[in-house]
C-alpha cells in the first residue's frame, strides 16, 4: 500500500509540475521584461553551444540538422521540437554543439569549427557553471575575472566574425538542495558569474534568458529534486521548463 501511496504521490507531482510550466516560465520572463526578440528568416540556423547541459548525450558525429542525433537529449531538442513545429514554412536548420565539461576558454579553442562554420543566424550560448564548479572539484584556479574576460573576449571575437548573428546569452543556474549544490560553497559566489553574464549580454545587445529566475519560481512548486537532481543538470521537467523560458524569451 505505502508503495502505491508512493506512486500516485509522484505521479500527482509529475503532473503538477508539467502542468505549470509555462505559467512558471511566463513569470520568469516577465519579470526580466526585455523588448527584444529573433528575427527568423526563411532557412534560418540557430546553433546551441555550452557544456554539458547543452549537450544532452549528443552524438559528436551527428552532421544531419534538426535530428535527435544531432541535437541531444537536453533542453535544445525540447526547443527544437517547439521550433520546427511552429515555423515548419520556413525550413529552419537547428545545430548543437555543446560539450560537456566544457569552460569558456575551452569553447574558445574550438570555436572555429564548431561556430563559426555554421554561419548561424541565432546563436545560443550557456557557459559558466563549469567555470565556477571546477574550481572546487577540479583543480581549475580559474576566477570570476577569467571567466568575465574570456566570456567577453569570445563574444567580441563572434561579433568581428559574425556581425549579423543575433545572440542569446543564457543564464547560469544551480538549484539549492540539488546533491552536488552546497550552498556555503556555491553561494554568494557564483552569484557574481550569473551577474557576469547578464552584463555582458547587455555589453553585446544579445537576448538574456533568466533561467535562475525560472527555477527559482519552480522550486515553490516542487522541490530541487523534481526539476534536477544534483541542482546542475536538469531532469525531463527541468529541461521542458527551459526550453519554455528560452522561447518565451526570445521569440516572445
Amino acid at each position: 500500500m505505502s508503495t502505491r501511496r508512493n506512486f500516485l504521490k509522484n505521479t500527482a507531482l509529475a503532473g503538477m509540475g508539467m502542468a505549470l510550466i509555462p505559467e512558471i516560465a511566463r513569470a520568469a520572463v516577465k519579470e526580466n521584461a526585455d523588448s527584444q526578440n529573433i528575427t527568423l528568416k526563411k532557412d534560418a540556423v540557430i546553433l546551441f553551444q555550452g557544456d554539458s547541459i547543452t549537450d544532452g548525450g549528443r552524438k559528436r558525429e551527428a552532421e544531419i540538422c534538426n535530428t535527435i542525433d544531432m541535437l541531444g537529449l537536453g533542453y535544445p531538442l525540447f526547443t527544437a521540437a517547439s521550433l520546427l513545429e511552429k515555423h515548419a514554412g520556413k525550413q529552419l536548420k537547428i545545430y548543437n554543439r555543446g560539450v560537456s565539461g566544457n569552460k569558456v576558454f575551452q569553447l574558445r579553442e574550438r570555436w572555429d569549427a564548431d561556430t563559426l562554420a555554421f554561419t548561424p543566424d541565432v546563436l545560443s550560448i550557456l557557459i559558466g557553471v563549469n567555470d565556477y564548479w571546477h574550481t572546487l572539484s577540479e583543480n581549475y584556479s580559474g576566477t570570476l575575472e577569467v571567466y568575465e574576460n574570456d566570456l567577453h573576449n569570445l563574444l567580441q571575437y563572434t561579433k568581428d566574425k559574425l556581425p549579423n548573428a543575433q545572440l542569446v546569452i543564457c543564464e547560469p543556474f544551480i538549484l539549492k538542495g540539488g546533491s552536488a549544490i552546497d550552498e556555503e560553497k556555491w553561494l554568494p559566489m557564483f552569484d557574481a558569474y550569473r551577474s557576469a553574464a547578464k552584463k555582458l549580454a547587455t555589453e553585446f545587445q544579445a537576448i538574456f534568458v533568466p533561467f535562475q529566475s525560472a527555477f527559482d519560481e519552480a522550486m515553490k512548486h516542487a522541490p530541487a529534486t523534481y526539476w534536477s537532481a544534483d541542482g546542475v543538470h536538469p531532469g525531463l521537467p527541468g529541461r521542458q521548463l527551459m526550453a519554455e523560458v528560452w522561447l518565451k524569451t526570445v521569440m516572445g
